[in-house]
């Protein structure tokens, strides 16, 4: 099915690549190094046999982080070469490591392109985060001799039937995995049951609970707090996704006949949308302040943008409760371990696919709450924002949930050489 899937791709290169163009418009980033994407590098910088890292965008990168910098400690001699499909995901790279580490575009998932890329980095292993499953790229480095690891490795219900669909193709490219390190007993099966050799499946757990928090997060927080007022209750939108902002200011007007000061801050997920977002907000008669422009956040302001990239956890530490986006529709969710991790108590919508066993451990522990709309919602937040004691042993529940977690990213390092890392 290879050949047909490699034609298939071809045939919608020029629409992917017009998308591309379109997307650009907003957001003139997508159009930065494009070639690169075509196998195509220029004056690049010519790395020797790195290990290979891909991670789509913002939270595969920042699930990624830890793993890298493990990485960089036990292999200090390797290169490490980053790959993304967007330029926010390229941005934290940047953001996270500098010139610690090197970054390029993906390659399209098309043979000659592969090989192009192949060709120029040489790399000595290539290891994929979560599902990002690439029939030619998993060929080609087969062909090399080239180690693939499936790193955090996750496959939710809605994912193994679409995989099920091309369920040839699906275990072709999962018997070309040299190690699977899923992240539970729940992923591991349905790996399995789609074609993955089970000697090669093991649950490591999840990289996300080995969330990474700067030192001065929580003074930064501080600092944001005092800016924002201090003694007005915020509630913190992180990651959000379109339709979420309208919901969100509905859940504002509702908290503030119980609470008349709230502020809302909104983070949306993706920066093209940050327009957008600040015209829905005030189509439903609140008062915008942004960060980028560094607008003052008064007491007559009902909602605070951030409009900028890489200050999602000062917000979130800055916050008395955290909503987490990409979960109101059928998205899958976004990582809410970061608030967890801070010790903010956690809402979300009930499309938590992409996350179910992080999300009934927080649930479990009561630092999560789900509400499928404003209204619940507002009565989640209004239960927390209404008892401090409550609120604060919430936090604290999920921040101990967190910690008792952690240790994915030393099983998959002993995974990575078990597969030939030198």
């Amino acid at each position: 099915m290879r050949p047909l899937y490699s034609l298939a791709f071809l045939l919608l290169l020029p629409a992917i690549l017009c998308r591309l163009w379109l997307r650009g418009l907003s957001n003139p980033a997508y159009r930065d190094r494009w070639r690169e994407r075509l196998g195509v590098y220029g004056r690049a910088i010519r790395i020797e046999r790195p290990v290979w890292v891909h991670a789509v965008s913002v939270g595969e990168v920042s699930a990624a982080a830890p793993l890298i910098r493990a990485l960089r400690t036990r292999f200090p001699a390797v290169p490490v070469l980053v790959t993304t499909t967007t330029p926010t995901g390229y941005e934290t790279v940047t953001r996270q490591f500098g010139e610690t580490v090197h970054h390029v575009y993906f390659p399209y998932d098309l043979p000659w392109i592969v090989r192009r890329f192949l060709d120029r980095f040489r790399p000595r292993m290539l290891l994929l985060m979560e599902t990002e499953l690439w029939p030619n790229v998993i060929h080609e480095c087969g062909l090399l001799d080239t180690p693939i690891v499936l790193v955090n490795g996750r496959m939710s219900e809605q994912s193994a039937m679409r995989y099920a669909r091309l369920r040839g193709l699906t275990a072709d490219m999962l018997r070309g995995l040299s190690r699977i390190a899923a992240q539970t007993v729940a992923d591991a099966e349905r790996l399995c049951g789609l074609g993955a050799p089970a000697a090669r499946v093991t649950v490591t757990g999840s990289l996300k609970f080995d969330i990474h928090l700067p030192a001065s997060v929580f003074e930064e927080g501080a600092a944001i707090r005092r800016d924002l007022g201090i003694n007005r209750p915020i509630v913190m939108a992180g990651s959000t996704r379109p339709d979420e902002e309208e919901v969100m200011c509905a859940l504002l007007l509702r908290l503030r006949k119980r609470f008349p000061a709230t502020l809302l801050v909104i983070a949306p997920r993706h920066p093209e949308r940050f327009d957008s977002v600040a015209d829905v907000c005030r189509k439903a008669g609140l008062r915008v302040a942004r960060r980028r422009a560094g607008d003052a956040c008064g007491p007559e302001v009902d909602v605070y943008l951030v409009d900028t990239m890489g200050e999602l956890l000062k917000f979130y530490a800055a916050a008395d409760v955290a909503f987490v986006g990409g979960s109101l529709a059928p998205m899958g969710g976004q990582n809410m371990l970061e608030p967890a991790a801070l010790g903010v108590p956690v809402v979300t919508g009930p499309h938590l696919f992409n996350f179910e066993e992080i999300a009934a451990k927080l649930s479990s522990a009561g630092a999560l709450k789900i509400g499928a709309d404003a209204e619940a919602l507002a009565t989640l937040i209004t239960a927390w924002l209404g008892d401090g004691e409550r609120r604060d042993a919430a936090g604290a529940a999920g921040k101990a949930i967190v910690s008792s977690n952690k240790g994915a990213t030393a099983a998959v390092i002993g995974l990575v050489e078990a597969a030939g890392l030198r």
